[in-house]
């Protein structure tokens, strides 16, 4: 017996020495096989640099550690066509995706949930899928927006839109189209964009030539790039046009002049989807899907329009 234990200890010794000799480290994916789990979740959004999804990513991340997991992420770069194959890609080197504003068609979206579950959907609802979502009222947001212009007596606006594909772009224009219906005084004209800030920059000649008093712009990023744009062509912002963003992103508050912005809580959307996630993984019933109310953030932007 003895014996049996020294041949063991001196095994392990000789284990040991070939290991640190040949700088061996282990397999975190040979582990991963072989426990038939990563200890790692995916995390996909349509455009990184966007700070709203750093912010998500980042309480989602420090959520996650806690419970001892890692999240991966992927950037579709707002590429509809690409995200299907991305998504599906990166779930294979994962145990589960929370999917950002997915860019996919809902077609896509349903054919696909399966292959993905365990899966968590932020900012994309739809009825036909079972994972746990954690939306924002987008149309109600934009219509603070615009009631808070129209109170100050601006008329005539222009929405610079988003991406196409955006389903939160098509709640907006809903939300927007239903304050003109309540507000039968009021033109709101649309004008192409995107979700940059060379979106916003590029929109800025257009909007100076819409006639609009106040310009409402799909995002904070769209807005910065307009603020900038409007003023490089001698526009005074807000003395000659008004402008508003959405989501409060911490440049909202740093930019000259200030922003308007509806805020977004987006570190509460990446914890939640952590605390939903973690229930699927481990077996037990999620929480209740939410859907955040953004709340309006009047700044330096804004004004009454000249007479």
């Amino acid at each position: 017996m003895n014996q049996r234990f020294f041949g063991d200890a001196t095994i392990a010794e000789r284990v040991l020495s070939v290991a640190t000799e040949l700088a061996y480290s282990p397999s975190h994916l040979a582990r991963s096989l072989a426990l038939g789990q990563t200890s790692a979740i995916a995390f996909v959004v349509p455009d990184l640099a966007n700070p709203a999804f750093q912010a998500m990513l980042s309480s989602l991340s420090k959520a996650a550690a806690k419970d001892g997991y890692r999240v991966l992420v992927a950037d579709s770069a707002e590429s509809p066509r690409d995200e299907p194959a991305l998504v599906s890609e990166i779930r294979h080197r994962c145990d589960a995706v929370v999917l950002c504003a997915p860019r996919m068609s809902d077609a896509e979206l349903v054919a696909m949930a399966d292959s993905l579950s365990p899966l968590v959907l932020i900012n994309r609802t739809n009825p036909k899928l079972g994972a746990p979502s954690l939306s924002v009222d987008y149309r109600s947001g934009i219509q603070d927006l615009a009631q808070h212009l129209w109170d100050l007596g601006h008329r005539h606006l222009v929405f610079v839109e988003g991406p196409a594909e955006s389903v939160s772009n098509r709640h907006r224009l809903e939300g927007l189209a239903e304050f003109a219906r309540r507000m039968p005084g009021v033109r709101i004209d649309r004008m192409s964009g995107g979700a940059t800030s060379e979106d916003g920059l590029a929109a800025a000649g257009p909007v100076r030539d819409s006639g609009a008093t106040a310009a409402l712009a799909f995002n904070d990023l769209v807005a910065i790039g307009l603020l900038n744009g409007l003023i490089q062509l001698g526009v005074r912002v807000p003395e000659d046009m008004s402008v508003t963003g959405f989501d409060d992103i911490p440049f909202a508050r740093f930019s000259a002049p200030t922003l308007t912005t509806v805020s977004v809580p987006n570190e509460d959307l990446g914890a939640e989807a952590w605390h939903r996630m973690h229930s699927l993984i481990t077996g037990e019933t999620p929480g209740a899907n939410i859907e955040f109310h953004p709340r309006l953030e009047v700044r330096r932007s804004t004004a009454a329009p000249r007479s």
